[in-house]
């Protein structure tokens, strides 16, 4: 089709060009000193024993010219380059996993696997979100790695040293393997930076077993690699008639090598990129439906299978209740509990009755949920106590995780000043009327 309208292209330039002429009589023309415009006669009369070309009609012009711009406006292939390449094909895997996973968590509570629907409408929070570290976005459970995946090809643009090492520390899940290809890459910086003028040192082949099996496994390491300085060379092999894929480093300066030792040392001392848990702080006014508490999905490790296995153990609870059990099994039912869980939803109660909520992680520890309340107070220098269900005081040193605490999927704590700096305060004429900052404050709502 493109090379059909190119040919209108031609013929419509061809036709416009004007009334044609003999070769021989632009020779004489030429020879004469003159134009074809200075004789527009004697060229008319060159061609007067043809029939005139006819020119086409204005209609076919403007059809012509608006076929032409459509495939001009065509977007062309983009010329890919290696980090383009890299990026279409990780983003590609990423998008097929994230369509499994949604496929295979879409329905939790699927049809037919005797667990009921709830409208999302009910739930307590509406679900389970993350902040990216290096976007700022809240996205979902199963967007966030793929997210932060995306948000590292980017980086390449921007920094391609800070990209690489944040790559192979984070698409890479294997710690151990990971290590072991830091340490061959350590390897190869320090025998270069000892030996600088050796040339066998700043080569890598590419075919070498111990480079193949425990370095270009990992990905980002050959983008690591080129981000040093090193550059994919094909060099002649000793007594045969064919070349080998090598990465070289160039000869480098003193100056160099000291930077190319800082680059090894973040390498080294660098970390995964993890979403962090949105708290989604949010303040209720006083109810008391406090206590009531409708999960979404996200907050169980169990599949629908197991949600369905669990409505059926229930039964199965008042039994177990009632008959004689040792400390172990109890200890063992316990651990079972706790794996169930995921996050936990808590609520605060402070004294001028409103509730204060947050979404933690399972396993977070109890100082994790004193920071989030005192971060929330507008007076978080002063101390406090947190009570749990049945009258016990957490220690805002606490190391126990939450789970340990019998405190997830969800519970209602009660807050309450420490009594001490309380009476001082209230002795010096002063007052705590206001609790919460007023950020909190300005987003209050009713608790349905």
């Amino acid at each position: 089709m493109k090379k059909f309208f190119e040919d209108i292209k031609k013929d419509i330039k061809f036709k416009s060009a004007g009334p044609g002429k003999k070769l021989t009589e632009e020779t004489r023309n030429e020879s004469s000193g003159l134009s074809c415009s200075s004789k527009p006669e004697a060229s008319h009369s060159a061609h007067g024993h043809g029939a005139p070309r006819k020119a086409p009609t204005r209609g076919a012009q403007m059809a012509g010219a608006a076929a032409l711009a459509r495939i001009e406006q065509q977007p062309r292939p983009k010329v890919q380059t290696s980090q383009d390449a890299i990026r279409n094909q990780v983003k590609r895997e990423l998008e097929a996993e994230a369509a499994a996973i949604a496929a295979s968590q879409k329905d939790t509570i699927v049809e037919g696997s005797g667990v009921p629907q709830k409208d999302p409408s009910c739930f307590s929070v509406s679900g389970v979100f993350f902040i990216c570290p290096l976007t700022g976005k809240t996205i979902t459970k199963t967007e966030r790695e793929m997210h932060i995946k995306e948000a590292i090809l980017m980086r390449f643009s921007e920094d391609v040293m800070e990209a690489s090492v944040m790559m192979i520390h984070t698409f890479n899940k294997d710690k151990e393997k990971v290590k072991a290809a830091i340490d061959i890459i350590s390897k190869y910086i320090e025998n270069i930076c000892k030996n600088p003028t050796e040339e066998k040192y700043r080569k890598i082949k590419l075919s070498n077993k111990v480079f193949q099996e425990k370095v270009s496994v990992i990905e980002g390491s050959r983008e690591y690699l080129q981000a040093l300085g090193f550059e994919s060379t094909a060099l002649p092999v000793d007594g045969e008639d064919r070349t080998e894929e090598y990465l070289v480093l160039p000869p480098q300066e003193s100056d160099a090598l000291e930077q190319i030792k800082v680059h090894l040392e973040r390498l080294q001392k660098g970390e995964p990129i993890r979403a962090k848990l949105d708290r989604q702080p949010q303040v209720f006014r006083p109810s008391q439906h406090a206590t009531n508490f409708e999960l979404p999905p996200d907050f169980y490790n169990l599949t629908a299978e197991e949600l369905k296995k669990e409505l059926q153990l229930k039964n199965e609870i008042v039994e177990r209740n009632a008959m004689l059990r040792t400390k172990a099994m109890r200890e063992k039912d316990e651990q079972r509990e706790r794996r169930k869980y995921n996050y936990a939803l808590l609520r605060v109660r402070l004294p001028d009755g409103n509730i204060l909520q947050g979404t933690f992680l399972a396993w977070d520890r109890v100082a994790a949920l004193y920071q989030f309340v005192r971060d929330s107070l507008e007076n978080g220098w002063q101390p406090f106590e947190l009570v749990v269900p049945g009258g016990q005081k957490l220690k805002d040193d606490e190391e126990a995780a939450l789970n340990e605490c019998n405190l997830a999927p969800a519970a209602l704590l009660i807050f309450s000043w420490d009594a001490a700096v309380l009476s001082d305060i209230a002795a010096a004429g002063g007052k705590t009327d206001v609790l919460l900052k007023a950020e909190l404050l300005k987003n209050i709502k009713s608790m349905s």
